[in-house]
């Protein structure tokens, strides 16, 4: 009988580094069975909105992500049944036509913002980590991605902090904090957080007798 995968949750804010804890994670078990899936992948079909609405839509806002989509894919993963994992074209604003077919491993990485909000998802996890990073540093690495990957001004970036990212943040995702089972302050720069995860996932997985 084939084991349980193993399902490691990784929430924190925008520019908190929880990417970067994800890819550390990933980075050491790479060339055993693992794989990451993310939430952003997960932002609803808006395809019968007009344009124009689209444009408004909050992306920090729970009702932004289709949760049923992620559990019901969650769980064909836990069941060892590959998923077609859905694009979402950010140009549009809704969910592009193409899929990622994604063949299940024995350990699922799950990172995104929201994860620990929806109890059905907390319900799936083995270890749930939350990093916590301060709002000023969270700020700057985002007017850094903003510029240089999405070519977008500093005003731009900073209005729509103060406007929906930082009240977004204070609402939904902090809160959340209390679900972790681990909390990482400053992400991928805490060598010895990650370290200590490292060791876990892999005590888990020697238990499985997966490794």
């Amino acid at each position: 009988m084939a084991k349980k995968p193993v399902v490691i949750g990784v929430a924190g804010g925008s520019g908190s580094g929880k990417t970067s804890v994800t890819k550390a994670i990933y980075e050491h078990f790479k060339g055993h069975s693992i794989l990451m899936l993310e939430q952003d992948y997960y932002y609803k079909d808006q395809s019968h909105l007009p344009y124009e609405q689209r444009l408004n839509t909050n992306y920090d806002h729970p009702f932004a992500f289709d949760n049923d989509l992620l559990i019901e894919h969650l769980n064909s993963l836990l069941h060892h049944e590959p998923i077609k994992k859905p694009v979402y074209d950010y140009k549009l604003h809704t969910r592009s036509e193409d899929v990622i077919v994604v063949e299940p491993k024995d350990v699922i990485i799950l990172e995104g913002i929201l994860i620990l909000e929806d109890e059905r998802l907390r319900d799936l996890m083995d270890i749930k980590l939350y990093v916590d990073t301060d709002a000023d540093l969270r700020i700057i690495r985002r007017i850094l991605r903003d510029i240089k990957e999405r070519g977008r001004s500093i005003d731009s970036v900073i209005e729509q902090y103060l406007s929906v990212v930082r009240p977004m943040h204070n609402q939904f995702i902090e809160p959340t904090k209390r679900y972790a089972d681990i909390i990482i302050p400053e992400g991928g720069q805490n060598h010895v957080a990650i370290d200590l995860m490292v060791t876990k996932i892999q005590t888990i997985l020697e238990l499985n007798a997966i490794l």
